[in-house]
């Protein structure tokens, strides 16, 4: 009996060698895909935005504008960035540098590396270096964004021409916007390890001492806060009833203290802060005769909130009083100081 002969094996096929390799290749030629898109919707959402502020009247310009990051970031460099208000105010920077991942498009971080200058309407340029200026700016769908600056050993210095400016540097300075339940918004601000310039009213009051500052508030009617610049939408704010209540807030300079216990502020019609701060001062007689040392109330308002500080002193350090922001008026007590701050300039 004879044995059949056994069949021949079959080759493997090599097509499962080279499976994942097509499969990896058309993965990175969709993410490319994916990523070059990414970089054109950033380009045109960043020139709409400059196109609507320049509607506004703000004015934003660079040189040269360069986006990389492949393949995980959009990684966007700017040089000579300038941004003009017609207020005034501006800021100029030599480098801006953004990133965000592929995966949090709308999750920018934003840093200054070289520095910048900011613009006074009445001042003049300050310039402003530091080991760390950065800033994020997220969820851009909500009112207010959350937005976060954060600057570490800065140094301030007035431009050529300029007037002085308040602080000679700065261990820390924070700024922080985020929006909130019932159509809130909070705000923090703070600043630590401050030294004071050689002139003006800080120098006055804290000599070589330290100073701080910290402001805690939340916003109401968010919603409201609407416009093409920033005085259209003040004004729509306040006219759906939108204010600004003051958890806390206050001024270190040296000694003297000046601490706000509780508030409520908004703006008026003309673009003059309105409203009442419950506040707490320490060293208030050498507060105001820096005041007005300083030309910011003249010598016969000053005069007169010292004797409202003396009869509400009495034996102790403290005075409790509350600042008043009326009419356009601000007052101390029953003490007219002057004209109230501007929140922005009438059009």
């Amino acid at each position: 009996m004879s044995v059949p002969d056994p069949s021949t094996p079959r080759k493997l096929s090599r097509l499962g060698l080279y499976v994942p390799f097509i499969l990896l290749g058309i993965a990175i030629v969709v993410w490319s895909g994916f990523w070059v898109w990414a970089r054109g919707e950033a380009l045109r959402r960043m020139d709409a935005a400059v196109a609507a502020w320049g509607k506004a009247g703000v004015q934003v310009s660079w040189k040269d504008r360069e986006i990389g990051g492949y393949p995980f970031r959009l990684d966007i460099t700017l040089t000579e960035v300038t941004v003009h208000d017609p207020s005034g105010w501006g800021a100029e920077a030599p480098k801006i540098e953004g990133e965000a991942y592929l995966h949090a498009p709308t999750h920018w971080l934003i840093a200054a590396p070289t520095g910048l200058s900011f613009n006074r309407p009445a001042g003049g340029a300050v310039a402003v270096k530091g080991q760390l200026i950065r800033a994020s700016l997220t969820h851009l769908q909500q009112r207010p964004p959350s937005l976060s600056f954060e600057g570490i050993k800065l140094t301030f210095a007035p431009g050529p021409g300029a007037q002085p400016f308040a602080l000679s540097s700065a261990e820390r300075v924070e700024f922080h916007l985020r929006a909130g339940p019932e159509d809130q918004g909070g705000v923090f601000a703070s600043l630590e390890g401050g030294k004071a310039a050689a002139l003006g009213l800080f120098a006055r009051l804290a000599g070589d001492k330290p100073v701080s500052m910290v402001w805690n508030s939340t916003l109401s009617k968010m919603s409201a806060f609407t416009g093409p610049n920033w005085p259209a939408a003040v004004r729509h704010w306040t006219e759906g009833g939108g204010q600004m209540t003051v958890r806390n807030a206050g001024v270190t300079a040296g000694d003297a203290v000046l601490g706000v216990n509780s508030g409520s502020l908004t703006a008026t019609s003309d673009g003059r802060l309105s409203g009442v701060l419950d506040v707490t001062l320490r060293q208030a007689p050498r507060g105001i005769a820096a005041l007005a040392a300083e030309g910011i109330v003249d010598a016969d308002a000053a005069q007169s909130a010292n004797a409202v500080v003396q009869a509400r002193q009495g034996g102790g350090e403290a005075t409790q009083a509350a600042i008043d922001f009326q009419a356009g008026r601000t007052t101390f007590g029953p003490v007219a100081l002057g004209a109230a701050p501007m929140v922005y300039a009438p059009r």
